[in-house]
């Protein structure tokens, strides 16, 4: 554990490496590095708004305004240019330029294809290739001139590469469109987004499983309403959140198979309404960790205190230590769920078969993206920086009188009968302000003739914890068990 832990401290931002192998599925296109997976600044990720859009906001550098507009691939039946409004409002490459790395990797796989079907030839496809591997090399030395007059990154790359190589390049869109282009590029890069997910989830599972480890025997109230229910061990409630973030495999994103309809390839969104559901899903079971610990840091309960590494201040309040982290995690869960609906909402209308409405499909799954990455990176960190207060903590278990249900399986009665019996016992203990374990044996078989001698066996958290045997409860045993299963799994 401690080498997979070190790992995890010393990761740096995103992106960044595989620290963990992730399987990968076969493919005859090898799928891109994690490494590689860009994540744009999109329209809904920047600063204030304002009235020009996000390709006004490029650099002169990166747009090339001051070059004249050139003829548009598609505009043969034409007989004039679109007005700078609709150019501007119909414009994607300000974000889309995040896919150019699985838009090259899907034309070099093109081109081969129709050089293996005679439809061009194999100098025609070694053209292509070239140039292409030319371009990537551009992008990724920052050189290469995204222009907002080519609007998007598939006819940015494909002017580029006619730029290049010439005749050659202007024979690679035989046989697709560009919606084969953007549904192709859009699962590539969903599929290595969620290799990155993947990775995360897995290093904030070792996170709370090395949290575990350094907190055996720690019993603290379990609730139920908000109300305290049963003792439980802390190694038993941070287990649930690991278990709950197994991770969700989308088999439409995973599988190899090719698609089986035309019309379904290019106007399919299934794969990135489930890739977001999946994100939703995982964004809820995050904040409502971070709601958890939110609660145990403040005063009242005093559970556990982050360290300062991992809390914030106050501006006017000097005595102040914030966990904002994990706020601001309850707080993104809102986010990529919205996220969600923003999909749901998009494709709900839409007929048969491309419509260029699904253009808005690929921002709200970039921002979706770095917000789930950034609440499993956070929630890592701030594991690795909280301590448990356990003299607090033991200190408060007494209240509320955990051990009743214990109680109620130790009478060996119906359990309707051993309820009401432990119920007027637990009422006794109100009205004395005492606990289970400090009514006499007299007192208790006051209430019923049923009690003995062993009763005080069950009586008190520690005892009760004792009882728990059945598999997935919060018995020692059980719970050490799982533990060792999960370490296994994660550093193997």
């Amino acid at each position: 554990m401690e080498s997979v832990v070190a790992s995890i401290s010393s990761s740096s931002s995103f992106p960044i490496g595989p620290l963990i192998p992730v399987t990968r599925h076969s493919s005859t296109a090898p799928r891109t590095q994690i490494p590689s997976l860009s994540l744009p600044q999109t329209n809904r990720m920047s600063g204030p708004p304002s009235i020009s859009c996000a390709a006004q906001q490029m650099s002169s550098a990166q747009t090339a305004q001051a070059r004249p507009k050139e003829a548009k691939l598609w505009g043969g039946r034409f007989e004039e240019g679109v007005t700078d409004a609709v150019e501007r409002f119909t414009e994607s490459i300000s974000f889309d330029k995040a896919l150019y790395k699985h838009d090259i990797l899907a034309s070099r796989a093109h081109a081969s294809m129709l050089a293996h079907q005679g439809l061009i030839s194999d100098s025609d496809r070694d053209s292509i290739i070239g140039g292409l591997e030319q371009i990537e090399k551009q992008i990724e030395d920052g050189e290469f001139v995204w222009r907002a007059d080519r609007e998007d990154v598939h006819m940015n790359i494909e002017a580029a590469l006619t730029d290049l190589v010439g005749e050659p390049a202007k024979k690679l869109h035989t046989a697709r469109s560009r919606n084969d282009q953007v549904s192709t590029d859009f699962r590539l890069w969903c599929r290595d987004a969620i290799d990155v997910i993947v990775e995360r989830i897995k290093l904030l599972q070792v996170a709370l499983v090395t949290l575990a480890k350094k907190n055996e025997g720690l019993i603290v109230p379990g609730y139920t309403h908000m109300q305290r229910a049963q003792p439980v061990l802390l190694q038993h409630l941070l287990l649930a959140y690991i278990e709950q973030l197994v991770t969700i495999w989308l088999p439409e994103i995973s599988d190899d198979a090719i698609t089986r309809n035309s019309i379904d390839a290019v106007s399919d969104r299934d794969f990135v309404l489930e890739f977001l559901s999946a994100n939703s899903i995982t964004a809820v079971h995050l904040s409502r960790l971070g709601e958890e610990w939110v609660l145990w840091a403040s005063e009242e309960f005093g559970f556990l205190t982050p360290s300062d590494s991992v809390s914030t201040g106050s501006s006017i309040m000097p005595q102040k230590k914030n966990p904002d982290p994990m706020e601001l995690v309850r707080g993104k869960s809102a986010r990529v769920i919205g996220d969600l609906v923003s999909l749901l909402v998009l494709c709900k209308g839409l007929p048969h078969a491309y419509n260029r409405d699904l253009q808005e499909d690929k921002e709200p799954v970039f921002d979706s993206v770095k917000a789930i990455i950034g609440m499993l990176e956070v929630s890592a960190e701030f594991a690795q920086n909280v301590t448990f207060n356990q003299d607090r903590i033991r200190k408060a278990l007494p209240a509320g009188h955990l051990d009743a249900t214990t109680l109620a399986d130790y009478l060996g009665v119906p359990f309707r009968t051993s309820h009401d019996i432990a119920g007027r016992s637990v009422g006794l203990c109100v009205s004395q302000n005492c606990q289970l374990q400090d009514l006499s044996l007299d007192e208790l078989r006051s209430i019923n003739s049923v009690f003995d001698e062993d009763v005080y066996e069950y009586l008190g958290v520690e005892n009760s914890i004792k009882k728990f045997s059945s598999y997935g409860s919060t018995g020692s045993e059980c719970v050490a068990s799982q533990l060792d299963e999960w370490i296994t799994r994660l550093i193997s």
